[in-house]
């Protein structure tokens, strides 16, 4: 698959920065999950196929997977019956444990949600030397959530019910945190950038990013919608400045921040 030429624009509507707007494009193809990190972008269609971008390009990857991730910790993901794989020497080595949702956005370490909510990580030194298939030692963290996902300044997650929350005291070696703490507003899926910056979307399709996000202010201030009149969201993820969105009817659009 290539890269279309075509221009789209959006309009960032922020409660505190006022508007913004970004140039985005359409970006060739089809699918229904992306996720950037590290530098690199990943993503899977309806039918569960593993696709990268390469110079420009979609590169077919090898296996099926319902859910995609890419971050410091390497390239994992999940597949239609909720077992986990990591990506090691090109190959899929299989991963002890069950989830329907990854995220490797942390500081070389994973998390996600079961099929039960119930949420997971793994440290550091065992994310980066996962690669022969022996057990790992997840951490079992209190609390349900559907989504689950981590950056430099804490965990953000949401559950059943479209609530969400922020997960303090995060590190590499203790990805388990301490406490949760509530966050105003409703969103379906949620996912932290390589910036520590938070972007999510909510049932209805509308996308939201998070504001006033500081090292002494890791929960932010407030969200600002991300507005265009033709496209409604299912899916975000943000990287090196650029912001990557899925529409409801699986079209990928690429923006500039």
């Amino acid at each position: 698959m290539g890269l279309s030429a075509a221009l789209l624009l959006l309009s960032l509507v922020g409660s505190i920065s006022g508007q913004v707007s970004l140039d985005c494009d359409q970006v060739y193809g089809s699918l229904k999950q992306i996720d950037a990190g590290n530098g690199q972008v990943f993503g899977v269609n309806e039918g569960h196929n593993i696709y990268t971008l390469q110079a420009g390009s979609w590169t077919q990857i090898p296996g099926e997977l319902a859910h995609v991730t890419v971050g410091a910790g390497g390239v994992w993901g999940v597949n239609r019956n909720n077992q986990i794989y990591k990506l090691v020497g090109g190959a899929w080595v299989q991963i002890n444990g069950l989830l329907k949702q990854i995220d490797a956005g942390g500081v070389q370490f994973v998390s996600g949600a079961n099929m039960n909510d119930d949420i997971f990580c793994l440290g550091d030194s065992a994310t980066v030397s996962a690669k022969d298939g022996s057990p790992q030692p997840w951490v079992h963290i209190e609390g349900k959530l559907k989504y689950y996902c981590c950056g430099p300044l804490g965990c953000w997650g949401v559950n059943s019910a479209d609530d969400i929350y922020f997960r303090f005291s995060v590190t590499p070696g203790s990805c388990g945190g301490s406490r949760w703490q509530k966050v105003e507003g409703k969103l379906s899926m949620i996912e932290v950038g390589s910036n520590g910056s938070v972007y999510g979307v909510n049932s209805a399709g509308d996308a939201y990013r998070r504001d006033g996000i500081t090292g002494s202010n890791p929960v932010g201030t407030s969200w600002s919608q991300v507005q265009y009149n033709f496209f409604k969201f299912r899916h975000v993820s943000q990287d090196l400045g650029l912001l990557w969105f899925i529409t409801v009817d699986q079209k990928i659009l690429r923006c500039s921040l």
